[in-house]
């Protein structure tokens, strides 16, 4: 009666799926972010990320359309033309189809967001803004997180310094977000690296924890550009003044992501409950913002609060051995480890050397 990847669902969890939706819109709209209406269906794209995932049709005219596929990129063409100089706050919420929709809780086709878009300001006291939005939207319903924090920037920059070619620099860059050191260096072995460069580039995979990790990052032979971001990172986090998990070494889509970029977890449950970051010049001059998924946080407030998972399904013996020196690490059995990791909330999953987050598997 209805599509696969669709949900029917009945009074209790549709209630509490709108008290959800509503407190993070009442939490939205106290700190001055608008509600802003967008269409579900939009003109088809082939240059838009999702457009070959999306849902397209054809009206009498001929014309090719698509389902929402994604807010921020709709959102920033409809402002362009509307919006003055100054700082503007939007909110959004509702429905986004996917026609191969893998990431969210796995087979989803249709899934829920909420989020807001902080337009017009850029620096420390914007970003420190956003973030702190991301902890209350958690606070607000009850969901403990973590949220992780990274620079794909600084990545960016490092690997222009290092001169390889561009070939190069995107498996470099895979390797690096994957934390597979021994990858990196035969990469690094294919073509000459100025040696300040390759140290940096060795080091990044490992730049992950607590705010130690900017006194190590200081102490590298960073690029002017790197050290600028960094330096603004911290300012972030001290305007911030919450506790955050630091990845430097998280390398996804750094030539859109000109800042920061984040996730939030929570214990048990091993997909990112909500993303976001700062897209200076991507869409908008100045932007950040951050989307929460309606179905992961669902899922994540029916999970039993005293459960304990591993922070690391560990695939071979070698990994095991690697990464339970620092990290809650399980030796897997069985035939299926995505499965596994995802029914039992384990972020990550490890093959020798290599460390990678369970969605990206």
């Amino acid at each position: 009666m209805i599509p696969e990847g669709t949900r029917f669902l009945l009074p209790p969890e549709a209630r509490l799926k709108a008290e959800v939706v509503g407190k993070l819109q009442h939490l939205f709209r106290r700190h001055g972010y608008e509600p802003v209406e967008l269409p579900a269906l939009e003109l088809y794209d082939p240059d838009h990320p999702l457009a070959g995932r999306a849902f397209k049709l054809v009206d009498k005219t001929g014309e090719v359309l698509a389902l929402r596929s994604e807010f921020t990129t709709l959102l920033a063409k409809l402002l362009r033309a509307h919006l003055g100089e100054g700082v503007h706050r939007f909110q959004y919420a509702g429905a986004l189809w996917l026609r191969e929709a893998d990431a969210e809780l796995g087979r989803l086709r249709e899934y829920t967001q909420v989020g807001l878009e902080l337009l017009g300001a850029t620096g420390p006291l914007a970003d420190a803004e956003v973030l702190e939005l991301a902890f209350a939207a958690l606070e607000a319903l009850g969901v403990q997180g973590e949220v992780e924090v990274g620079l794909p920037s600084l990545v960016g920059e490092v690997l222009k310094a290092s001169r390889l070619p561009e070939a190069l620099q995107r498996r470099a860059q895979q390797a690096i977000h994957r934390k597979n050191l021994p990858e990196l260096k035969g990469l690094l072995a294919e073509s000459p690296v100025p040696e300040e460069a390759r140290k940096v580039l060795l080091a990044l995979p490992d730049l992950y924890g607590g705010r130690e990790v900017l006194k190590e990052a200081r102490g590298l032979p960073l690029p002017p550009k790197a050290q600028e971001a960094l330096a603004q990172l911290e300012r972030t986090l001290d305007l911030l003044g919450r506790p955050v998990l630091l990845d430097l070494g998280m390398a996804r889509r750094y030539e859109y992501y000109s800042g920061i970029f984040f996730r939030a977890y929570t214990p048990g449950f091993g997909l990112p409950l909500l993303g976001g970051g700062r897209y200076d010049g991507a869409l908008f001059p100045k932007a950040a913002g951050f989307a929460l998924g309606v179905e992961r946080l669902l899922e994540a407030l029916r999970l039993p609060k005293e459960e304990e998972a591993p922070e690391v399904l560990a695939l071979d013996l070698k990994a095991l051995r690697r990464f339970a020196r620092e990290r809650r690490t399980e030796l897997f059995h069985g035939e299926d480890p995505v499965a596994y990791a995802r029914r039992r909330g384990i972020p990550f999953l490890a093959r020798g050397e290599e460390l990678f987050r369970v969605e990206e598997a």
